[in-house]
């Protein structure tokens, strides 16, 4: 958000309905996006949620308050010129699912694993017609083409807005699976941000929590619920 202004300089902060889409105004003039487009959003709900974070600054624009904000410029300045690629950047997800990539042992684990993982691999045969496969071990072992080229098809349809929060529910939790999932509504993202971080939580039940990574966990965290958030205000 470089080269915005410090300051607040706006009394009044409204949305309006434009021909293309919802704009956010600062006393009457529209919100430009960093790269100066027009800031246009698909929904209402999308931008009154931007108009509500404009209006919350004080004297001084804190642009790590306003994430919303970021999600449409990221939408607007960069997923729209770049669609095509950033699809079929997470599309390759797909054939490195985490959800596919098991440990060989312990039976604790191996078990908590295919308890909590398998149902959403199951959820994606039944809801996107995909099934991927496990396997055990770390070394890549290819999903069926043909299922990779399904999911693609799912990703490429998503309008930029809906693939810029995908971008990050994929990103953050590393499986193109439970990024569906979570923008079908499968499960509450918070349960599905505890599915992603499964290992994680194992680990933690054996030697202790690490204060430092569980920090860094809480801010990804608030970053995978924000990116649901935004899907659904897309």
């Amino acid at each position: 958000m470089s080269g915005w202004a410090q300051k607040r300089f706006w009394k009044a902060v409204s949305v309006a309905q434009t021909g293309d889409g919802f704009a956010v105004e600062l006393d009457g003039r529209r919100v430009k996006t960093p790269a100066k487009a027009l800031l246009a959003v698909p929904t209402r709900e999308m931008a009154e949620a931007i108009a509500a974070e404009w209006d919350a600054q004080a004297e001084s624009v804190d642009p790590s308050a306003m994430p919303c904000t970021r999600s449409a410029n990221a939408a607007i300045d960069k997923v729209t010129h770049q669609h095509r690629e950033v699809a079929a950047m997470l599309a390759e997800y797909g054939d490195s699912d985490l959800l596919c990539y098991r440990a060989d042992a312990p039976v604790e684990l191996t078990s908590r694993q295919a308890q909590e993982w398998d149902p959403a691999l199951d959820w994606a045969a039944e809801t996107l017609g995909v099934r991927l496969q496990p396997r055990t071990g770390v070394l890549h072992q290819p999903q069926d083409a043909a299922a990779l080229a399904v999911l693609a098809e799912n990703v490429r349809e998503m309008n930029p807005f809906q693939l810029a929060a995908f971008h990050d529910l994929v990103g953050i939790s590393g499986s193109l699976i439970l990024g569906f999932a979570a923008a079908h509504g499968w499960r509450s993202a918070e349960d599905i941000w505890l599915l992603s971080r499964l290992d994680e939580r194992w680990q933690e039940e054996q030697w202790g929590v690490d204060e430092e990574a569980a920090a860094a966990a809480e801010v990804k965290r608030q970053e995978f619920l924000h990116a649901k958030r935004f899907f659904d205000f897309s």
